[in-house]
């Protein structure tokens, strides 16, 4: 079985090869709960004028579904730094006919390719669990965003009650990476991606990073009993 740990070229290895399987394991992973965490974490970026940049697009899931909920208002810029992700995300965007709306492109979360305060917004879904480096992300983050404009992270979490959490361990651990090594190819990549939300579990933990990059009104909210939460921040004036 495949290794992999958060060796940024780990981790790009890892998604390049999950990328041909990657869409329709989320759904069926997350019995489709994904379609409607992205919804809602989209919904975040409502009345931030300008581009948004989707960081860590994948294959551009949470990007069209802003251009869905906003239609001609809004334009995104997808980055990701796994070559392949962007590739199926790009005949993805080709097949709905939005190549003229979503813009994607390869580049590093820590040394974002664009000038200060381009972004009216910014969201990140499911990747910076994946960074070592999360507080220098977060701090480019910021860099790119304009005054006023708002960061978005929708993130794996873990429950803290209920049966939710009861299950939620033994469904990570055990029953996730079976069905997505069997489907997927590649076993080792499905037991790291659930390992690495118990490195970081909790919304609280990710807003106290949010803050320390220099974010106000930071606030988390959860989903789906805690399996996910979207914390987000506004770049101060």
């Amino acid at each position: 079985m495949k290794t992999y740990s958060l060796r940024p070229e780990s981790i790009q290895k890892l998604f390049n090869n999950i990328a041909p399987t990657y869409d329709f394991l989320n759904h069926l992973l997350s019995l489709r709960r994904d379609v409607y965490w992205r919804k809602v974490a989209g919904r975040e970026l409502r009345g931030h004028h300008g581009w948004i940049l989707d960081l860590a697009t994948g294959t551009g899931d949470v990007a069209i579904e802003i251009i869905r909920q906003e239609g001609q208002k809004r334009k995104v810029f997808g980055l990701d730094f796994s070559e392949t992700m962007i590739r199926r995300g790009q005949e993805k965007l080709s097949k709905k006919d939005l190549l003229r709306k979503v813009a994607l492109g390869l580049g590093d979360a820590l040394s974002l390719p664009f000038r200060e305060n381009t972004f009216g917004g910014l969201i990140m879904a499911f990747g910076l669990r994946n960074i070592p480096a999360k507080e220098e992300a977060l701090s480019e983050m910021v860099r790119v965003v304009r005054p006023g404009g708002k960061v978005v992270i929708l993130e794996f979490t873990f429950p803290r009650k209920g049966l939710m959490r009861r299950l939620y361990p033994l469904y990570f651990k055990k029953i996730l990476p079976g069905i997505g090594g069997w489907i997927s190819g590649d076993r080792g990549a499905y037991a790291y991606l659930p390992e690495s939300v118990f490195h970081f579990r909790y919304a609280e933990e990710y807003e106290e990073l949010m803050r320390k990059s220099g974010l106000a009104n930071v606030f988390s909210r959860q989903l789906t009993g805690g399996i996910a939460s979207i914390i987000s921040g506004m770049k101060k004036d």
